[in-house]
């Protein structure tokens, strides 16, 4: 296949997996953690393991990559058949109501998605080229978007008449996971570069000989503590009436909820996506990260510092306008930097760095929350990314040398 055929076939049928992906986005992002503290009144270990619980697949990612690899199949196929796996978990959460069987669900559901995210950077970096990815991959982030703003806001209200519907959410999510498996399917990809050496966790080596990699993931650490710490907080804030957070005197309704955690959000996400795209593919990446950062903290402050609506509204605007910048930065940003061949082991360190802080992050956030008041948690993670923003300015000037699919430093063998 030509690498133009390859391009428009991923580009097809990654459009068509968005709408899925947006589905699944308000899963993690929303309404498992909204379930588990609504239908099930489950307590802190229990909600910290469904706010983590996409986290496991990130730690995972370099084992996944290492058995993908050794295995000697497709990209494509090995991410379709994780999806696969997704929605038979989806189909048992719902069909057993069982709060361990919910949060359990939860964390190999979410696994399954996250796990396969260094096997799609590694697609993106074959089929896409390289002025174009960011293009390409916003657009389609594009369609995601729109589709996570409009579920959030059916899925709220569904809930709001009758919380029992959760069950029918599940079957929803189950047959997203199914499609995607579909899509997934149809991507033209290869199997991976054989990388030498039989450590399952062999590619995190490249933290350690490549420096600029090494600082990024460093700050990337602050930076996702903090904001791992803010996303379930954020539902834990509205939807528990002990926070005091009302409309007109009421508590706030799942469709409330929906909507400052999902629609708002997303639809600054859509607006400002194409925009970040761009800027991608033609900024100094780390002035790009720093400009991103200073809204994440922005947001913080006003979400838990306002305690009105209107600040909760700005902080949900804030937050999308830093996130339509995040999705591209987070996920490509390996390209500027990783050998070609080497992007999915870049990008499995990157993830399993970011399923750490993603299983300890609720975990402190839930913890912190019992002995203090949520703004002052508020703070402690707006100076968390102003630490992580600081470690990035010397670097400023190693970003004028990246190109596309070109790395910084040579690879050193071991």
């Amino acid at each position: 296949m030509s690498a133009a055929s390859r391009t428009a076939t991923t580009y097809r049928y990654e459009r068509w997996r968005a709408l899925s992906a947006g589905i699944l986005e308000t899963a993690g992002a929303t309404f498992l953690l909204l379930i588990a503290v609504r239908a099930y009144d489950a307590g802190a270990l229990a909600k910290s393991l469904v706010a983590a619980s996409g986290s496991a697949g990130l730690m995972l990612a370099p084992w996944i990559v290492s058995l993908v690899e050794a295995a000697k199949w497709p990209v494509s196929t090995a991410a379709s058949r994780l999806a696969a796996v997704g929605a038979v978990t989806f189909l048992v959460m719902a069909a057993a109501p069982a709060q361990i069987v919910f949060v359990s669900g939860a964390v190999v559901a979410m696994t399954m998605s996250s796990v396969a995210i260094p096997l799609l950077t590694q697609i993106y970096q074959e089929n896409y080229p390289a002025r174009e990815r960011g293009k390409l991959f916003s657009r389609t982030f594009m369609i995601r978007i729109a589709m996570a703003a409009l579920f959030s806001e059916l899925a709220g209200h569904a809930l709001s008449a009758d919380i029992s519907y959760f069950r029918w959410l599940l079957v929803v999510f189950a047959a997203a996971f199914a499609f995607a498996s579909f899509c997934l399917a149809r991507i033209p990809s290869r199997p991976l570069v054989a990388s030498g050496g039989t450590h399952p966790f062999r590619a995190l080596r490249y933290a350690k000989t490549d420096r600029v990699f090494r600082i990024t993931l460093i700050s990337w650490m602050f930076l996702g503590f903090a904001t791992l710490m803010m996303s379930p907080l954020r539902v834990e804030y509205l939807a528990n009436p002990i926070h005091g957070i009302t409309l007109h005197g009421r508590p706030l309704t799942p469709a409330h909820i929906a909507m400052l955690m999902g629609v708002i959000p997303n639809l600054a996400r859509l607006v400002l996506s194409p925009i970040w795209g761009f800027l991608f593919d033609r900024m100094n990446f780390f002035v790009l990260r720093i400009t991103l950062n200073t809204g994440f903290a922005l947001g913080a402050i006003s979400f838990f510092v306002g305690g009105e609506m209107f600040w909760l509204v700005l902080a949900a605007i804030l937050f999308g306008v830093s996130n339509a910048g995040a999705d591209v930065a987070w996920s490509l940003w390996v390209t500027k930097f990783a050998p070609p061949e080497r992007v999915a082991d870049y990008m499995s360190v990157h993830t399993f760095f970011t399923g750490v802080r993603g299983v300890l992050a609720p975990l402190a956030a839930f913890y912190l929350i019992a002995g203090m008041p949520l703004h002052y948690v508020g703070w402690i993670c707006a100076g968390l990314i102003v630490i992580g923003t600081s470690l990035l300015v010397p670097e400023i000037k190693a970003g004028k040398f990246a190109r596309p699919a070109a790395a910084l430093t040579e690879e050193v063998a071991e």
